[in-house]
């Protein structure tokens, strides 16, 4: 028994909107079986009987996509009512959501607030980088309704954060980013670099961004960051944050930075259930909650040969000198399938990004263990 964080599919992949750059929907272009629909009760059940089981003291289940308000209203209320039923020994339990907030009304405000839903929501920056490829199924840009989301979920009070992808478009925006969310009270960011699909090279498609490229961008959002810092006003940005974190020794809470894959549960809407959100394919299918535990999920073969390939870092990597804070990055970023890379796409552009800012990070760990002492870190 341990705690544990499951992330859901309760709509599968399908989604409202047709963003060009979207991993999910090249994931479910190369399996078998695209989409699963939405989860059914029999299966939502045995998923929150065997997480409640599992959990020492505390789960945590995380809704994503596709867009999970597909699966609609009445099958989170649904989701709510069963793991009271099977929550005997009253173990701590929350709960996140991933959303493009086009679907989001009054009746979903007041269920997320009431139940202490964590909300994140997709947007990328300013309305010409956002509609440049988060368009809805017509083909329409969507960033005035997502923007519109957002002030209501800070109407009704809801903790959320909003989640941004570093592409062609976003990266060299970033200042003007940075600003809109500062002006617009977005407090807690993530920034997310852009996936380039299966079996592609990763300058292969438009919306790519260069390592370069992305190097810059780390280096100017770093510099708003770290401004607004000194004066007592930055934001929380998660990769940052980490960052400063392995400098005083604390262990990255986001598998990228740890460079290594870890111990996580992907359960898609048929119950079937996979090692990472960016591996739901067919060759890594764990097995299914209808007949399987976490327990016998956690010893599977299949996972433990793809925590075992996420070693893969190349031998340059591990002498480089900032490979202590660098870690290789994502495992993703360190191959494609049927050929291992070992090195991180986005090398070069980590490696600027370091140069730039490494001793500067190091002052800022510095000064938080002087005056708050490093266990005091993201408190």
């Amino acid at each position: 028994m341990s705690d544990i964080c499951v992330m859901i599919k309760p709509a599968s992949g399908q989604c409202n909107m047709k963003c060009e750059y979207c991993f999910y929907a090249d994931e479910m272009n190369n399996r078998q079986q695209a989409s699963f629909g939405i989860m059914q009760p029999e299966i939502m059940e045995e998923v929150i009987k065997k997480t409640i089981r599992f959990a020492s003291s505390r789960c945590t289940f995380i809704f994503q996509g596709g867009e999970p308000v597909l699966a609609g209203l009445a099958f989170y209320q649904q989701w709510l009512e069963c793991e009271r039923r099977y929550n005997v020994n009253n173990i701590e339990i929350s709960h996140s959501i991933q959303t493009n907030g086009l679907l989001l009304d009054a009746e979903w405000y007041r269920f997320l607030r009431k139940n202490n839903f964590l909300v994140g929501l997709s947007i990328d920056g300013i309305e010409t980088t956002h509609d440049a490829y988060r368009k809805d199924s017509q083909g329409n840009g969507t960033y005035k309704e997502v923007l519109d989301a957002a002030r209501k979920l800070q109407l009704w009070q809801i903790d959320f954060n909003v989640l941004t992808v570093v592409n062609k478009e976003t990266a060299p925006q970033i200042r003007h980013i940075y600003d809109l969310y500062k002006e617009s009270g977005f407090l807690w960011q993530q920034y997310i670099a852009c996936l380039a699909p299966i079996n592609a090279k990763p300058d292969a498609v438009d919306y790519s961004v260069s390592p370069d490229a992305y190097g810059d961008f780390l280096i100017a959002l770093f510099d708003l960051w770290e401004n607004d810092f000194w004066n007592g006003t930055q934001p929380y940005i998660r990769q940052f944050e980490n960052y400063i974190g392995i400098l005083l020794g604390i262990e990255p809470e986001s598998c990228e930075q740890k460079g290594v894959c870890g111990f996580q549960m992907i359960v898609e809407a048929d119950g079937s259930v996979y090692p990472c959100d960016f591996y739901v394919l067919d060759a890594y299918k764990l097995g299914h909650l209808s007949v399987d535990d976490f327990d016998s999920l956690g010893q599977a073969g299949k996972r433990v040969d793809f925590i075992k390939r996420s070693y893969n870092h190349a031998q340059t990597c591990l002498k480089c000198e900032y490979h202590f804070i660098c870690r290789g990055g994502c495992c993703r970023n360190r191959e494609q399938f049927g050929e291992v890379y070992g090195r991180n796409i986005f090398c070069t552009g980590y490696r600027k990004f370091f140069e730039h800012s490494l001793e500067r990070m190091k002052r800022i760990a510095e000064w938080v263990k002087i005056t708050r002492g490093d266990y005091l870190w993201n408190c």
